[in-house]
């Protein structure tokens, strides 16, 4: 409780600020549970069709996608 108490904003309770560490918990768990089942699926559909991507094909689609990100916004760290 203490160290709970000790980092709280100024005119923050400790209700508020446990609140908002529940709501935020809750929402990375359902992030989490919605990109597991994506990721099944797309292992269910890859082992339907047969078609897998290697893994070079994917660090090569990922790096590009990062590229251009960087590209589009240069002062913004990515």
């Amino acid at each position: 409780r203490h160290d709970a108490e000790s980092v709280l904003r100024e005119g923050e309770t400790l209700s508020a600020f446990v609140e908002t560490a529940l709501r935020e918990q809750i929402e990375r768990r359902k992030t989490q549970k919605e990109f597991i089942a994506r990721g099944l699926a797309a292992r269910d559909a890859a082992n339907a069709s047969g078609q897998y991507a290697s893994k070079d094909d994917v660090m090569h689609s990922l790096q590009t996608l990062l590229d251009t990100a960087k590209n589009r916004t240069p002062s913004a760290p990515v």
